[in-house]
C-alpha cells in the first residue's frame, strides 16, 4: 500500500481496480535462440569432457600448407593441395619461413624425400614454397599436428586425451550434403603402446555415449593414419549400414620427426556435425541448416537436443 500512497495518496480508497489474473500467460520474452548446429555440438563436447579429453584451441582458421599437409606427412603432390580442394589465401600469400620451427621442418622434409623411422619416404624433392602457401585450413588435424608438436617439446611427456570441434573450409560441389565449409568432430588420444584394439575400444565407449551401439569397421587409407578404419553404424531407419567417421593410428612418419617417444602411439578418429545434426533434426539439405537459405523461423522452433546418451 505504500506504493499506492505514494501515487495516489488518500484517494486510492476511492478508485476501481481491476483484479489480477493469476492464470494469464506472460508477455512473450524476447531472446535469441540458439542454431540446431550449436546444441549438438553442446551435446559432443560434454560427452567428451565426461570422457576426461580436454579441448584444443581451434581459433587459427587461416593455417599454412606445412601444418595442414606437411607435418601430416601428406606429399605436395597429392590432389587434396590442388586449387579445386583448398581454398588458398591472395592477402597475404606465404607464411614467414621463420615462423616454421627449422629444426622440425628439416626433419620433415627429410622424411618426405629420403625416407626414415622405416619408411621410404615419397622420393621427391620437398619445396618450402609449397610449405608456405596460406591456406583455409581444410581439417582440424592441423590443430592435432600442432599439439602434437608442443606436446613432444616437453621435457617429461605425458599421455593425454584431446578434441576439437571446429569449422574446416574445402572447395566442394555444392549440392544438398555438401558445403564449401563444415564442422569437424575430432578427438585423440597420445599413450605408451596404444593398438587398434584400444582405438576400437574407445570408439565403442565414444559412440556408446550417442547412443550407437552396432559399428562395423572397414580398412581405408589415409595419409598421415596407418592402420586406418572407415566407421558404420546400423541406421534402423534406412535398414543398413551408414559411414559415420573416419579413424587410424598416426603414422611414425608423422609422429617421431616431432619428438614423440617412439614407444607412443596415437590414436584418433573425426566425424562431421552436420550429418547428426541433419538427421536429429529431420533435415535432408545442408542448405537449410546453414546458409542464406537457413529458415529463421526453425532456428526459433526447433527443440532441444537429446542425442540418447548412454
Amino acid at each position: 500500500s505504500s506504493g499506492i500512497n505514494a501515487e495516489y495518496g488518500g484517494s486510492w480508497k476511492e478508485k476501481s481496480f481491476k483484479e489480477y489474473n493469476f492464470k494469464a500467460k506472460g508477455a512473450p520474452i524476447t531472446s535469441g535462440y540458439l542454431h540446431p548446429l550449436l546444441k549438438v555440438r553442446t551435446e559432443y563436447r560434454r560427452i567428451f569432457l565426461d570422457m576426461g579429453f580436454s579441448e584444443m584451441p581451434t581459433n587459427k582458421f587461416v593455417e599454412n600448407g606445412f601444418w595442414n599437409f606437411d607435418a601430416l606427412f601428406q606429399p605436395q603432390q597429392h590432389p587434396a593441395r590442388d586449387a579445386h580442394d583448398t581454398f588458398f589465401i591472395s592477402n597475404p600469400e606465404m607464411t614467414d619461413a621463420s615462423k616454421l620451427p627449422a629444426d622440425y621442418l628439416e626433419k620433415v622434409k627429410s622424411t618426405h624425400e629420403n625416407g626414415g623411422y622405416g619408411s621410404t619416404g615419397y622420393n621427391y624433392d620437398w619445396k618450402i614454397s609449397e610449405a608456405q602457401k596460406n591456406i583455409l585450413r581444410t581439417h582440424t588435424t592441423a590443430v592435432s599436428a600442432r599439439m602434437l608438436y608442443k606436446l613432444a617439446q616437453q621435457e617429461e611427456f605425458r599421455p593425454v586425451k584431446m578434441f576439437s570441434i571446429d569449422r574446416v573450409f574445402r572447395n566442394e560441389t555444392l549440392d544438398a550434403t555438401h558445403l564449401a565449409e563444415f564442422h569437424q568432430i575430432e578427438g585423440l588420444v597420445a599413450d605408451r603402446n596404444l593398438t587398434l584394439g584400444h582405438l576400437i575400444g574407445i570408439l565403442y565407449a565414444f559412440f556408446k555415449k550417442l547412443g550407437i551401439e552396432k559399428l562395423k569397421f572397414k580398412p581405408a587409407y589415409n595419409p598421415y593414419t596407418e592402420p586406418s578404419m572407415e566407421i558404420f553404424s546400423y541406421h534402423p531407419g534406412l535398414k543398413k549400414w551408414v559411414e559415420i567417421g573416419n579413424s587410424g593410428m598416426f603414422r611414425p612418419e608423422m609422429l617421431l620427426p616431432m619428438g614423440i617417444p617412439k614407444d607412443v602411439n596415437v590414436i584418433a578418429w573425426g566425424l562431421s556435425l552436420e550429418r547428426p545434426t541433419m538427421i536429429k533434426y529431420g533435415i535432408n539439405n545442408i542448405r537449410e541448416l546453414i546458409g542464406h537459405k537457413v529458415n529463421l523461423n526453425m532456428v526459433q522452433e526447433n527443440p532441444i537436443c537429446r542425442l540418447n546418451k548412454v
